[in-house]
């Protein structure tokens, strides 16, 4: 970790962390899905979308935990857009009713189905259009993937049938098909805009890439961004998470980045460091990407 990567975390926390630690205190009006007046004033009365805080609109990952609990803690730390981990809903293999009771449970806790994945897409119509149909379901706006290659041209049709955007997620090193965004952004190029990119920025590091550059270079096609923190190094084919600030990311850079593309997605938070009990993690690292955000304000 650079010094001034750690001076930067230390000054963000002093004014963070006290609000991370009383998220769950704090009233509800503060994470209402829909944008204040005074935020839709300031975009001259545009909608921004649900989440906005500080030019940016947050979301979080379930993982681990049960649903309901991973529910809890994302209402806990004041988000409302989730990524549904494929242990809480497969699209690959879930039923749409399975999908509508998800998405039912979500809605009664003030939550919006954003996003989910990764889902696998082979080059099989009758599975692309099982996973569709169920993204459809929900009224998912972003269908966050990894497909084989083959399939490409096969997506090309179905995104415009179905009017859905794909966000490809790449994996680092060991991913042998989309290990940067690089090779992402080279695969769709000839195919329609709707097929895009879901930048993780660890696996980014990892892959020896610049996630702030691939995010100005890719903008055009950056329908997602996975966000969380890790001490691994470039090459290494194993990520080491850590709570946001303490590890190797440039977050300053890439909030950086995402503001002067205008990004209007959803950056998704995904904790990984505890798998048992993330809630205190979490809220650490949405504090210093809140605090960081209100700086860059």
């Amino acid at each position: 970790m650079s010094t001034a990567n750690h001076l930067t975390r230390r000054e963000v926390l002093k004014t963070a962390a006290i609000g991370a630690v009383t998220l769950p205190f704090l009233n509800q009006s503060l994470w209402s899905a829909e944008p204040s007046s005074a935020a839709m004033k300031k975009g001259g009365g545009r909608m921004r979308g649900p989440g906005y805080e500080s030019g940016l609109r947050l979301g979080v990952a379930t993982r681990t935990m049960s649903l309901d609990d991973s529910i809890a803690v994302v209402k806990a730390v004041r988000i409302v857009n989730v990524n549904v981990f494929r242990s809480h809903l497969n699209l690959e293999t879930g039923s749409i009713e399975q999908c509508k009771a998800v998405n039912d449970k979500l809605k009664a806790a003030g939550l919006i189905f954003n996003s989910t994945g990764v889902t696998n897409l082979p080059n099989d119509e009758a599975k692309i259009r099982k996973a569709f149909e169920n993204a459809r379901a929900v009224d998912m706006p972003v269908l966050v993937c990894k497909p084989v290659l083959a399939a490409l041209p096969l997506l090309d049709k179905l995104v415009k049938e179905y009017d859905l955007k794909l966000a490809i997620h790449n994996h680092g090193p060991e991913d042998a098909v989309y290990p940067s965004p690089y090779d992402v952004w080279k695969a769709v190029q000839s195919f329609d805009a709707r097929i895009g990119l879901c930048i993780d920025v660890s696996h980014t590091l990892r892959a020896g890439v610049d996630s702030a550059e691939t995010i100005r270079k890719c903008a055009s096609r950056l329908y997602d961004v996975h966000l969380k923190d890790t001490e691994a190094i470039a090459g290494a084919t194993r990520d080491i998470p850590i709570e946001q600030g303490a590890g190797r990311i440039d977050t300053r850079g890439i909030l950086i980045a995402l503001l002067a593309i205008q990004y209007s997605g959803v950056v998704t938070y995904e904790y990984e460091k505890e798998v048992a009990n993330p809630a205190i993690g979490l809220a650490e690292s949405l504090g210093y990407l809140r605090g960081m955000l209100k700086a860059l304000a």
